[in-house]
């Protein structure tokens, strides 16, 4: 009969007598996950812990697996195959006295033990005789292991009867109180089998691999280098947070997951003791076989379970002076942990950081993906394994922020408005919402859009884009032309519809925020807008109607598909046609000879289209637009075409009102970023003059310098391509001059110049508000060094902002102290990269740089503060409001150009059926035929 092996004590070696709260356990597969988990743990004060090897085997264990076996956790029972029998050791100590009592119930668990194992026996020895069946003895053994079940629930049940007493008072006395902690007695006991092995009892069978005498293989992680970094009994943390991020760090430099599990609460919810065990513990739940499983197999998804009864964990436990201490750690693990290379794929190694999750949202602010943003961020930190998380996590994250708006994304959008008109009183919004609280008009502008529309709001440009969001609503941003000829916003809104009511809504509240009428507004031959201009820019007693001009471009992109691509072409119409409608230099009276003209030399008289658009000329042909001032600013829409562009590489399809708004916001401070670096450059130097004019010299003081290049083109063609013709005498200080153009023929051009005013009858100045070369020959012929203040428009000029009206009210507290905090960063930026400069590709150099930085970041502690990631979006798109939500988010809206299914003209079709590959004969690749009816395949077939 073999002997149980203890390893030996030391005299000064305290020991933890390990015991549950019950004194009967049956280990059996019959027994269920309830049976299991109501093992109650006890001790209270941790001690060094040390537990002999327990074996537990059944007799005849071919013939009676099944049979309930009681085992006393203070028993060592090893039953050999010769004889059968048991003995049992005690792990008293010779001079510790033992309850009568307690030795009793002993003897009574005992007795019941060798009952049913006679009972077993006989029934094994009418098996052997013939004398029963199988069945029968199954039977019976279900019976027996009924009887026990109940009689342990029952005992268990009670909580406060003399076995508890009993059980509380064996080894440790009464003053250990119960409490559940959850986990099974059974797993404690394969805990014991795995960790109280000697290196004697266990073959190894690589580094980190060992396999126990009962066949099983375990793995240890490997020793880590720091020893303060692995778990040992009694190591105290100061609150439970800490412990878990200890253990948390120990799992990922190991190389496996842990998960928070069973806990113990107090009755003020104080928590007593906390489970921490390995992600691959317990077993995953195989639901194949139930009801439906296989009707519904091609329907489920994919799925796979780590899971496989690891049994590694680390237990905390509360202790006086509100500390937490390791209670019990198991190290070994029952599966390979997880290689160095495979490590950033561990739960732990992929938690999204703050500078994550701010780069995935920064990064989307350009229409930049979460994909995409975390290939960028693998480049910037030098390696996949470095970044921290996976591509899933990253689009999980993008994901998630689209989700934390939900259905309150119309009343966020308009909180956010409100927000900006506190902080900045000069910021402007409006909206309306349906009959069921839907919103359908947005519009805003902030006060540099205001400002901007003070300076250079005498054209604007108007046109829907969609595309932009979620809800199909259209963008239509006004656009104008700043001082630096570029693209500006001057306000924004967002409809449901393109009708009369809506662009009218959205015209008023433009006169609303700007306080006038523009001077000229260019759209496209929309019907609704058409109507809704004149409803809205009415004349008043301080600003006259705006003038509404249609692009010139949409109309003549009709041409070749109302009269054939033939005439448009192929013959000389379109030339003739073309130096009518765009030149800006003849009257009306000419334009309407030369169309008329145009028109009878090709016989279009009865042409509808032509007719109808001849009758609206005064809405489109410049030589209708040379009376008013800035009304040949913009002739089409391409200011906004430019624009819709330059959106489009912000906004995306499927962002929400929220987004859409904060990637506006993105897309105005690169818009006005790249004002201001024109601005920069515009006062840093002064072009290149060429020629010698004292008139260019001055130009280049005044003007930005993309306007001044435009100038410095006239003054040129005034010295090189003038030729006066005449000289008038000078009356009242003003003299007459008739000149002509070398580059047009037979046409003259009269110009009444004096010392402060110049007045050409090309009326270049009156449309756009720049000198045409005429006045400049004329000027420089006058002995004018000077351009005359009188015709320099404030809105070309480098000061141009100097003489704007409009408040720019000071910003509030927290807007202030976020700038200090923006200015800060940015400085920090600097110097950090300046140290990485430094550093070069000096390898000790860098490791400086890191170890100033990680000891940096240890002095700056845990920045989280509870920071939750709720929290987090909260922050950066904005908090969700509570209570009942008044303004619903956006209806999907069916509007032109959304997405819905249109009408495709002839002319698109053949131009898409162009692009098409042209299909060829295999035999030979002729593309009027296949290879089945080719013709070479015939006579082949013939011959």
């Amino acid at each position: 009969m073999g002997s149980v092996t203890q390893r030996s004590i030391h005299q000064n070696e305290k020991v933890e007598w390990f015991y549950p709260r019950f004194l009967m356990l049956f280990m059996n597969d019959k027994m269920n996950d309830a049976d299991r988990n109501m093992y109650i743990d006890s001790p209270v004060v941790p001690i060094q812990r040390t537990c002999a090897k327990i074996q537990t085997r059944l007799v005849n264990k071919k013939k009676h697996d099944n049979v309930p076996l009681v085992v006393t956790p203070f028993m060592l029972e090893q039953f050999t195959e010769e004889e059968g029998r048991f003995e049992e050791g005690f792990l008293f100590n010779e001079d510790q006295s033992v309850d009568p009592e307690h030795m009793e119930k002993v003897r009574m668990f005992k007795a019941q033990h060798e009952a049913s194992k006679a009972k077993l026996q006989e029934l094994q020895k009418l098996v052997d005789e013939n004398r029963t069946t199988d069945e029968l003895i199954k039977l019976e053994k279900q019976k027996i292991w009924d009887a026990k079940c109940k009689e342990k629930r029952e005992d268990i049940s009670r909580k406060v009867g003399k076995s508890w007493d009993i059980a509380r008072q064996i080894l440790s006395g009464p003053q250990r109180e119960p409490f559940n902690d959850g986990i099974g007695f059974a797993d404690d006991l394969r805990d014991m089998e795995t960790d109280s092995y000697s290196s004697n009892d266990i073959e190894e069978v690589d580094s980190g691999c060992t396999v126990s005498p009962g066949g099983h293989t375990y793995y240890v992680p490997y020793t880590v280098d720091d020893e303060n970094l692995k778990p040992c009994l009694n190591k105290s943390f100061a609150n439970l947070e800490s412990g878990i991020d200890f253990y948390k760090e120990y799992a990922r430099l190991c190389g496996f997951d842990i998960r928070r599990s069973a806990e113990k609460k107090h009755d003020d919810g104080t928590i007593i003791s906390k489970y921490l065990v390995c992600s691959r513990s317990g077993n995953s739940e195989n639901n194949s076989s139930s009801e439906g499983s296989t009707t519904q197999l091609g329907k489920r998804r994919r799925t796979m379970s780590g899971r496989c009864g690891c049994h590694a964990k680390l237990v905390l436990k509360f202790a006086p002076g509100h500390i937490y201490f390791i209670f019990r750690f198991v190290e070994a693990h029952n599966h390979p942990l997880v290689s160095e290379d495979c490590r950033q794929f561990l739960r732990g190694n992929r938690q999204m950081s703050t500078c994550s999750m701010n780069f995935v949202f920064d990064a989307s602010k350009v229409n930049i993906g979460a994909s995409k943003a975390f290939r960028l961020m693998k480049e910037m930190v030098g390696g996949y394994e470095n970044v921290g998380a996976t591509s899933r996590d990253y689009r999980n994250f993008d994901r998630d922020l689209k989700g934390f708006v939900g259905e309150y994304d119309g009343e966020m959008v308009i909180e956010k408005f409100k927000v900006n008109q506190e902080t900045n009183p000069s910021f402007f919004y409006d909206y309306e919402v349906d009959d069921n609280g839907h919103l359908t008009k947005l519009f805003w502008a902030d006060a540099t859009a205001r400002r901007n529309y003070e300076l250079y709001g005498d054209a604007v440009s108007f046109d829907a884009t969609f595309n932009t969001n979620k809800y199909n609503m259209i963008f239509a941003p006004f656009t104008g032309v700043d001082k630096h000829n570029k693209c500006v916003t001057f306000a924004s809104t967002l409809l449901s519809k393109e009708d009369v009511e809506h662009f009218s809504w959205a015209f008023k509240a433009l006169l609303k925020a700007m306080g006038r009428n523009p001077v000229c507004i260019v759209t496209d031959q929309c019907p609704a807008m058409k109507q809704a201009v004149p409803i809205c820019f009415k004349e008043t007693d301080d600003f006259p109607a705006t003038r509404h001009r249609l692009c010139m471009w949409h109309i003549t992109e009709k041409f070749p598909a109302k009269l054939g691509n033939f005439l448009c072409k192929e013959t000389e119409f379109m030339g003739k046609m073309k130096n009518v409608i765009w030149s800006s230099t003849i009257e009306a009276a000419e334009f309407e000879e030369g169309w008329k003209s145009v028109i009878k030399e090709f016989e279009l008289e009865d042409n509808r289209w032509l007719t109808d658009m001849y009758d609206m000329r005064e809405s489109w042909i410049p030589a209708y637009f040379r009376d008013k001032p800035m009304y040949g600013l913009i002739r089409t829409t391409s200011r906004s075409e430019s624009e819709n562009f330059f959106f489009s590489h912000f906004h995306q399809s499927g962002s929400s009102l929220c987004q859409f708004y904060i990637r506006f916001e993105s897309a105005m401070d690169k818009q006005r970023s790249e004002t201001k670096r024109l601005n920069h450059e515009c006062r840093s130097g002064k072009p290149a003059l060429v020629s010698k004019l004292y008139l260019e010299d001055d130009a280049s003081e005044l003007y930005t310098r993309s306007v001044f290049y435009k100038v410095q083109e006239e003054i040129l063609a005034a010295r090189d391509d003038m030729r006066i013709q005449s000289i008038g005498p000078e009356t009242n200080g003003i003299k007459t001059y008739v000149m002509k153009d070398v580059k047009m023929k037979d046409v003259l051009f009269q110009v009444k110049v004096s010392k402060s005013h110049a007045d050409c009858s090309c009326k270049k100045f009156l449309m756009c508000g720049i000198l045409c070369r005429h006045a400049f020959c004329a000027l420089n012929h006058f002995e004018v060094v000077k351009i005359p203040r009188r015709l320099v428009l404030n809105r070309w000029m480098k000061n141009a902002e100097n003489k704007a009206s409009l408040k720019m009210f000071g910003v509030s507290d927290d807007q202030e102290s976020m700038g200090a905090i923006s200015k800060e960063l940015t400085n920090l930026w600097f110097n950090f990269h300046k140290c990485v400069t430094k550093a070069g590709n000096d390898l000790d150099k860098l490791k400086q740089v890191n170890k100033s930085i990680q000891g940096l970041n240890s002095e700056l502690g845990d920045a989280s503060g509870g920071f939750t990631k709720q929290d987090f979006m909260a922050n950066l798109i904005g908090k969700r409001p509570t209570g009942d939500i008044s303004i619903q988010p956006p209806l999907q809206c069916k509007n032109k150009g959304s997405g819905l299914k249109r009408i495709v003209g002839e002319r698109e079709k053949a131009i898409n059926q162009a692009k098409k590959k042209a299909r060829k004969c295999k035999l030979c690749s002729s593309t009027f035929h296949d290879q089945r009816t080719c013709p070479a395949k015939k006579k082949v077939a013939e011959s």
